[in-house]
């Protein structure tokens, strides 16, 4: 399937990584509002640089990598889509569930695959963790815990202020890792309860050309939900821009006969661990499912397989979907001091077998 990226900045980096590995993609051409930039991937990666309009229209271009900042996902989705393409986007699928429906109903109209990261969750360690779960490793779920905090993006990104506007902020930006890993464990959500906040300090740019720069905050920084999942287990999220060092578990979830430490899903392959009720010990899983070796674009090229044999892609429009509006619901909960229903429902993707890999399985 040849590629088309549109949008080459920090991220694209991991995607170029990848793709020459998967021998079912071709990057083909690349896009970039910063057209030097643009020319000086295509030169790197002896592909053409073409305006967005131009790569949008090119008969080389079958799928669309969308890899712009949030609040232009959807546009360039709807587009590429109306020129015939596939779509494949960095997450979130858009900055609400009202531009992001439109894009899905665009799709199936026109028999159309949406793709959307995280695509880290079909690793190893999410997968290995997956498998332990049904497997009853750790007996009936009851409830899940997530924390995932830092100082702030500014630290490191040399341009981070869309990280500080809609469809930035730490639960648009880090919350689809967590919440995709939580819905392949046990379901759609059904409900959520949140609060959230911000501070008052002043952010500045610390890193780049851009360095003393100061950052109008528009989102709230420090965000905590409960979520209720389909099959009756209970999640806790905090996910914030606020701390500055913690010794809270990343991600642990906790069952009737034990507990998993689930490796960060903002990776591919850390190792999942295991305490029992019989050996309260933790004790690491071996691998024994999910993509080996993964990085960036394994989740486009299982979606290019699954065209090529019909099946459903995991990394799916819809899923992304869900967990948009189960963040927006989280948002609404926190303004209106309520619990917010989620209405849509996914299913739970399929698990990624061992030692498959994207192109073949």
């Amino acid at each position: 399937m040849r590629v088309g990226m549109v949008g080459v900045g920090n991220i694209s980096r991991q995607y170029l990584e990848h793709l020459p590995s998967l021998p079912n993609l071709r990057l083909t051409a690349v896009a970039d509002l910063d057209t030097e930039r643009a020319a000086a991937v295509a030169t790197e990666q002896g592909v053409l640089a073409l305006s967005v309009d131009a790569l949008l229209a090119h008969d080389e271009v079958d799928v669309v990598l969308n890899l712009t900042i949030p609040a232009a996902h959807a546009d360039v989705a709807t587009r590429a889509l109306a020129a015939g393409k596939h779509v494949y986007g960095e997450k979130p699928l858009a900055t609400s569930t009202a531009e992001a429906a439109p894009v899905l109903e665009h799709a199936r109209a026109a028999g159309l695959r949406v793709g959307s990261a995280p695509d880290t969750v079909l690793g190893t360690g999410i997968q290995t963790a997956r498998a332990a779960l049904d497997d009853g490793a750790i007996g009936q779920p009851v409830g899940a815990a997530v924390s995932w905090s830092a100082p702030g993006h500014e630290l490191w990104h040399p341009a981070p202020a869309f990280y500080y506007q809609p469809g930035g902020g730490p639960l648009l930006d880090m919350g689809p890792y967590y919440l995709t890993s939580l819905v392949s464990f046990f379901g759609p959500v059904v409900r959520v309860s949140g609060s959230a906040t911000r501070s008052a300090r002043q952010r500045t740019v610390v890193t780049g050309p851009a360095a003393g720069t100061p950052i109008p905050v528009d989102i709230d920084t420090h965000v905590v939900a409960i979520l209720e999942h389909q099959d009756g287990v209970v999640s806790t999220v905090t996910v914030s821009f606020e701390v500055w060092a913690t010794r809270s578990p990343l991600f642990e979830v906790y069952g009737t006969a034990g507990t998993l430490a689930v490796p960060d899903p903002n990776t591919f392959s850390e190792t999942a661990a295991i305490a029992t009720a019989d050996d309260r010990t933790w004790h690491d899983l071996p691998v024994r499912a999910g993509y080996a070796d993964a990085g960036r674009g394994y989740g486009l090229a299982d979606m290019a397989h699954a065209i090529d044999t019909d099946r459903p892609h995991r990394a799916s429009g819809e899923l992304a979907y869900h967990v948009l509006e189960v963040m927006e619901a989280v948002g609404t909960a926190a303004r209106e001091h309520t619990v917010v229903p989620v209405t849509s429902r996914v299913e739970r993707p399929a698990t990624v077998p061992f030692d498959a890999r994207p192109d073949t399985w």
